[in-house]
């Protein structure tokens, strides 16, 4: 399955850093925001990047290895979860809100009949996976399809006007496959990527790390992103891979949000590597596998405010700083622009320097 991503054109990058170093401020005082603003400028090709019609996408599933204990809540979580964020009641919708972001859920494979529902996308490829303790939770064609449904979602966005996209998710049990799926893509020690997920006590936590040592002792540690998916992903993680995918195609920028939105991403690099230079990630997350993650991409989040939620919600909460990055760059004045001198004017020579340090004394007075 091929994607057709290209990486940016780095032609622009010296023409934006010159944009970005006239405005009317110190050589880099806008810190991150620079990098921010010179990323999206490569990646609409553009000196005069916008944000349109940004939007957060919550890919929901469920996994059938949910009902063995890897997670502190049962498996109707999902569902009910998902029927908050139709109602509009949940942290996503809060910060979506706020920021101006639309939001769609995507019924990836959820365990439940919603039938027709406004702000709902059926793509349901079942009922939830199988239990990987057992057998690999998805087929290779079910992979396949998520992901390229989750391509054809993107793409649809995309027609829509739409050129920034967050990722988010929701199923009971996902943070136990993201861990398995980190273990197989970036090489991370289980024990090492595990965390409490909802919630987990120690003797919780002793109980996940268990059973996934039990699926890994079944599925083995592919390194293949197809067959990591096939063995350990869910409906939702795979089909978020390729929303990324095909969002990357459209050249969109893309809000990574936290521990199982990057392990999705990681299947995503392993297929189109290129597909990084269009990820902003948007916090760094107090699931332990999430710090390693970034480790092992190379990358920064923009935030780190002990999050774990999921949903999406620090890709919405980190989106008013992808839109402060974009603004300053298209609306902050230039030096010549605003009459301003550029740089101090500094006359005193060095000799001057030396003679009025000597008229003055050194600081001890002697």
């Amino acid at each position: 399955m091929h994607f057709d991503i290209l990486p940016p054109d780095t032609a622009l990058a010296p023409a934006l850093q010159r944009k970005i170093d006239q405005k009317t401020k110190p050589p880099g005082a806008l810190g991150r925001l620079e990098a921010l603003a010179a990323q999206i400028g490569l990646i609409q090709g553009t000196l005069a990047p916008a944000l349109r019609q940004p939007h957060v996408c919550v890919f929901a599933g469920d996994h059938g290895a949910a009902r063995a204990g890897v997670s502190a809540f049962p498996q109707e979580v999902t569902w009910q979860m998902v029927e908050n964020f139709l109602a509009g009641g949940a942290a996503i919708n809060v910060f979506c809100r706020q920021g101006g972001l639309g939001i769609t859920v995507v019924d990836a494979g959820v365990n439940h009949d919603f039938g027709r529902r406004p702000g709902l996308l059926d793509a349901k490829l079942g009922p939830g996976t199988a239990n990987y303790l057992e057998q690999p939770a998805m087929t290779p064609d079910s992979v396949r399809a998520a992901l390229q449904r989750g391509r054809e979602l993107a793409h649809a966005l995309a027609a829509n006007g739409c050129n920034c996209v967050g990722f988010g998710e929701m199923g009971i049990g996902n943070t136990a496959a993201a861990a398995l799926l980190t273990h197989c893509l970036a090489g991370a020690e289980l024990a090492t990527v595990t965390g409490r997920g909802t919630g987990l006590d120690d003797a919780g936590l002793a109980r996940k790390l268990a059973l996934l040592e039990r699926a890994v002792a079944r599925g083995g540690q592919p390194r293949d992103p197809f067959a990591a998916l096939a063995e350990y992903g869910g409906f939702e993680i795979a089909m978020m891979a390729g929303a990324m995918l095909g969002a990357a195609e459209r050249r969109m920028v893309l809000l990574i949000d936290g521990f199982i939105v990057t392990a999705a991403l990681l299947a995503a690099r392993a297929i189109a590597p290129a597909i990084l230079p269009y990820c902003v990630f948007a916090h760094r997350s107090q699931e332990p596998g999430h710090r390693l993650q970034l480790t092992h991409l190379g990358v920064e989040a923009l935030m780190d405010l002990d999050l774990r939620l999921g949903e999406g919600t620090g890709a919405a909460l980190a989106f008013p700083l992808v839109q402060a990055a974009v603004n300053f760059l298209d609306e902050m004045a230039s030096f010549a622009s605003a009459g301003v001198s550029d740089r101090p004017c500094i006359s005193i020579s060095l000799e001057q320097e030396v003679q009025r340090t000597d008229n003055l004394g050194s600081p001890l007075g002697h």
